[in-house]
C-alpha cells in the first residue's frame, strides 16, 4: 500500500471518531492501539461507514513506517503517564523532523516539558485541545493546537477540513500560540463549560422547585430559549433531556438520574490557575463547589432529615414572568462566566508572553465544541472592537445587556434564596457584577484589619505613599480616656 498522510494512536471513543473524520475528509490514515481489538474494530467501522481510507496496525514499528515523511502522529490517550508511555513507544521509531500531537486534556506544563524533550531528539510537538465529545470528533470538533508552529503547518490542511465548519466564520481551528497554550485554552474552555452547565442546572431548579414546571413544560421552555439569544449546544441538549421518557420505568429519565456529578479535573485546574493568577472566577468556582457538594449524596440525605421543613414562601408565582426572568438571569450570569474565563486566559497569556487572540478563540468555539453558542459571535465582535478590553462586562453592548437584565436577575436570585433553593452560580455571578461595577468596596476595612494585626501597611485615597498606624495603641488610649 501507499504511505498514509497521518497516523493516530489511541482508539478509545474520541480517537476512533477523529480517525474516521480525518479519513472521511480524504486523508489516508494509519491507526494503532495497544489493545489490538480496538484497531480491528476501527477498521471495521471505516469499512461500514463508506470504505474510508483507514489502515490498522498491531505493532508500533509498522504503524510508524506506514506514514509518509515527515511523519505526523496524533495521540489520544489518557493524560499523564499514559502519554509519556505512548511517546516512548512511538519515538523509538520516529526520525528527526517527525511530529507528535497530543490531542488529550493534558496539563499545559506537561506539554511544555514534552515539547522541550522532543526538541532535544529532533522531534516536533504540539498539544492540541479537542472539544465536541464523540459526535464532534466524528463530524467536526473545535481544535486548539499550541506548540511548534512548524508542526502546525505540517497538518494545517488536515485540521482546516476536519474541524467544524461555521458559515461566515470558517473552520473552528486556529494556531493558538507557543508552548502549552493550546492545552491551557482547552482547560479554560472546560472551566467555562462547568459554569455554563451549573447555571443551566440552577435555571432548571428554580423553574421546577419554585415555578413547579413539569418536564414537559421544561422541554418546551428550553426549546423556545434555544431559538433566541441563548441558542447553544448545551441549551439544545437540555431541551432534549427533558423530553426523554424512562425506558425502564414510569416517568421521565432525568428524574431517575442520581444527583451526583462526575468530573475529570479540568474544572479544578481552571480554578487553581485562576487563584495562581489572582483572577476572580467565582462563577466557575461555584460550579466546581457544586460538583463537590453533589458528591456528598449520603451526607445530604442525612442533613435533609435534620433540617426538615417547608422552605418555600408559599406565595403564588406568575409562571410566565418567572420563565422570562430566569431566561434573563441565565443570560446575564453566562456573560460573567465567559468574562471570567477570558480573563484567566488573558492573564496567563500576559504572564507567558503567548500573545493569545481572545476574539479568535471565541470564533473557533462557535462550532464543534460543547460551549458553542450564538452568543460567542458577540464575544468575538467585542474583542474585535477592542482587543485590549479589560473585561467583557465593560464592552458597550454587553454592558447594556446586563443593565437591561439586572432587575430580572436580582428577582430570580432573591426568589431562590427566599424559597431555600441554592443558586450558587447565579448568585456568584451577580456578586461579581456588583463588586466590579462599584468604585468603592469595603476592602478598606479588610486592609485596615491587616495593618492592625500584621503591620501590612495601607495606601490612602487622599495622598500617595504607604502608611502604618498603631491601631492597637490608639484604640487602647481612646478606651482609657
Amino acid at each position: 500500500m501507499a504511505l498514509t498522510r497521518i497516523g493516530l494512536a489511541g482508539l478509545a471513543v474520541m480517537g476512533q471518531n477523529l480517525a474516521l473524520n480525518i479519513a472521511e475528509k480524504g486523508f489516508p490514515i494509519s491507526v494503532y492501539n495497544r489493545t489490538t481489538s480496538k484497531v480491528d474494530e476501527t477498521v471495521q467501522r471505516a469499512k461500514a461507514e463508506g470504505n474510508l481510507p483507514l489502515y490498522g496496525f498491531h505493532d508500533p514499528a509498522s504503524f510508524v513506517n506506514s506514514i509518509q515523511k515527515p511523519r505526523v502522529v496524533i495521540m489520544l490517550v489518557k493524560a499523564g503517564a499514559p502519554v509519556d508511555q505512548t511517546i516512548a513507544t512511538l519515538a523509538a521509531h520516529l526520525e528527526q523532523g517527525d511530529c507528535i500531537i497530543d490531542g488529550g486534556n493534558e496539563w499545559y506544563e506537561n506539554t511544555e516539558r514534552r515539547e522541550k524533550a522532543m526538541a532535544e531528539r529532533g522531534l516536533l510537538y504540539l498539544g492540541m485541545g479537542v472539544s465536541g465529545g464523540e459526535e464532534g470528533a466524528r463530524n467536526g470538533p473545535s481544535l486548539m493546537p499550541g506548540g511548534s508552529f512548524e508542526a502546525y503547518k505540517y497538518i494545517e490542511d488536515i485540521l482546516l477540513k476536519v474541524a467544524a465548519q461555521v458559515p461566515d466564520s470558517g473552520p473552528c481551528v486556529t494556531y493558538i500560540g507557543k508552548g502549552g497554550s493550546g492545552n491551557f485554552v482547552k482547560m479554560v474552555h472546560n472551566g467555562i463549560e462547568y459554569g455554563d452547565m451549573q447555571l443551566i442546572a440552577e435555571a432548571y431548579d428554580v423553574l421546577k422547585s419554585v415555578g413547579k414546571l413539569t418536564n414537559s413544560e421544561l422541554h418546551q421552555v428550553f426549546s423556545e430559549w434555544n431559538k433566541g439569544e441563548l441558542l447553544s449546544f448545551l441549551i439544545e441538549i437540555t431541551a432534549d433531556i427533558f423530553g426523554i421518557k424512562d425506558d425502564q420505568g414510569d416517568g421521565y429519565l432525568v428524574d431517575k438520574v442520581l444527583d451526583k456529578t462526575g468530573m475529570k479535573g479540568t474544572g479544578k485546574w481552571t480554578v487553581q490557575q485562576a487563584a495562581e493568577l489572582s483572577v476572580a472566577a467565582p462563577t466557575i468556582e461555584a460550579s466546581l463547589d457544586s460538583r463537590f457538594l453533589s458528591g456528598l449524596k449520603d451526607e445530604r440525605v442525612e442533613a435533609s432529615k435534620i433540617f426538615q421543613g417547608d422552605y418555600s414562601t408559599g406565595l403564588p408565582v406568575d409562571k410566565s414572568q418567572l420563565i422570562e426572568d430566569v431566561r434573563q438571569a441565565l443570560y446575564a450570569s453566562k456573560i460573567c462566566s465567559y468574562a471570567q474565563g477570558m480573563n484567566i486566559i488573558k492573564a496567563k497569556s500576559s504572564e507567558k508572553g503567548w500573545g493569545l487572540n481572545l476574539g479568535e478563540l471565541a470564533r473557533i468555539w462557535k462550532g464543534g465544541c460543547i460551549i458553542r453558542a450564538i452568543f460567542l459571535d458577540r464575544i468575538k465582535k467585542a474583542y474585535d472592537r477592542n482587543p485590549d478590553l479589560a473585561n467583557l462586562l465593560v464592552d458597550p453592548e454587553f454592558a447594556q445587556e446586563i443593565m437591561d437584565r439586572q432587575a430580572a436577575w436580582r428577582r430570580v436570585v432573591c426568589l431562590a434564596i427566599n424559597n431555600g433553593v441554592s443558586t450558587p452560580g447565579m448568585s456568584a455571578s451577580l456578586a461579581y457584577f456588583d463588586s466590579y461595577r462599584r468604585d468603592r468596596l469595603p476592602a478598606n476595612l479588610v486592609q485596615a484589619q491587616r495593618d492592625y494585626f500584621g503591620a501590612h501597611t495601607y495606601q490612602r485615597v487622599d495622598m500617595p505613599g504607604s502608611f502604618h498606624t498603631e491601631w492597637f495603641k490608639i484604640a487602647r488610649s481612646n478606651s482609657q480616656n
